[in-house]
């Protein structure tokens, strides 16, 4: 008798030792980004691994790709993937918590943050750190400068913002626009499956384009008219903050603008060849 309470004791001294790592390290708020950022690393690993073990499985398509369009296929269902969290994520920042309402806190709403939304943040970083190596590494197969701009960006953007806690709401609000990403990666997905003439590849191009126009034109004008009635707030952040807010938005809305032209064109395209 005296083994099993043995061993009964020594899991739970095992099982006390691991929360106080957790507690200590793991969730305490001077470690978030830093596990954040290394929980979205591997979490992109994961996803990575399980895009290609599913769809060698459950995709006749997937095994007559070529090596490049094999990796390509994975890439976008890990951006498929880290595009349905963090969209969650800042839909209940920006509409449902009281995080950052002007009736629920006292307080500037520009210095706002909390451990979920610096995690949610330090995820998002580690994806688009993931991403952008692999963009580098498979260069341009997997996009090109205009791809390495938008990483760029978006990750210094969203890397300041978690460690500071500054401007944590207007990046949420950014971030929103990655709703945009599963229609895009759909739409690569049916055209490399040969159903570019097809209905569902119709259906797919007017998705994109209300998804883009709402999540990545109208919700930006939106992003800017916020910033302009709580400017007083934005002005008393740090000078790098104050910057972010500024030309990181305007830059990823001019790009926006000039991909919702072509998309708006090849919505046309499609329109005409079906009637």
């Amino acid at each position: 008798m005296a083994m099993p309470v043995q061993t009964a004791m020594a899991i739970k001294s095992y099982q006390n030792q691991a929360e106080v790592l957790v507690k200590n390290y793991l969730i305490s708020k001077p470690y978030i980004p830093y596990t954040s950022v290394l929980g979205g690393l591997l979490a992109c690993k994961v996803a990575y691994d399980l895009s290609k073990l599913i769809s060698t499985f459950y995709f006749k398509t997937y095994n007559g790709l070529t090596k490049i369009q094999r990796l390509e296929w994975n890439n976008r269902g890990l951006s498929t993937i880290h595009a349905i969290y963090i969209t969650a994520m800042s839909l209940y920042f920006v509409f449902w918590s009281d995080l950052f309402s002007d009736q629920q806190f006292a307080g500037l709403v520009t210095f706002r943050s909390s451990a979920l939304s610096t995690f949610g943040l330090g995820v998002s970083v580690g994806y688009f750190f993931a991403d952008l190596g692999m963009i580098f590494w498979l260069y341009p197969s997997l996009g090109g400068i205009e791809y390495v701009v938008h990483h760029a960006l978006s990750g210094i953007a969203v890397t300041y913002s978690m460690f500071s806690g500054e401007g944590q709401l207007y990046t949420y609000m950014v971030l929103i626009s990655e709703v945009t990403t599963p229609e895009i990666n759909m739409r690569w997905y049916l055209d490399t499956a040969g159903m570019k003439r097809s209905y569902a590849y119709l259906i797919n191009g007017v998705t994109i384009f209300f998804a883009w126009l709402i999540a990545r034109i109208l919700l930006f004008v939106y992003m800017f008219y916020h910033v302009y009635l709580h400017y007083d707030q934005v002005i008393q952040m740090h000078a790098m903050g104050y910057l972010l807010v500024f030309v990181v938005p305007s830059v990823l809305g001019i790009m926006n603008l000039i991909w919702f032209g072509k998309i708006v064109k090849g919505l046309k395209k499609t329109l005409a060849k079906k009637q």
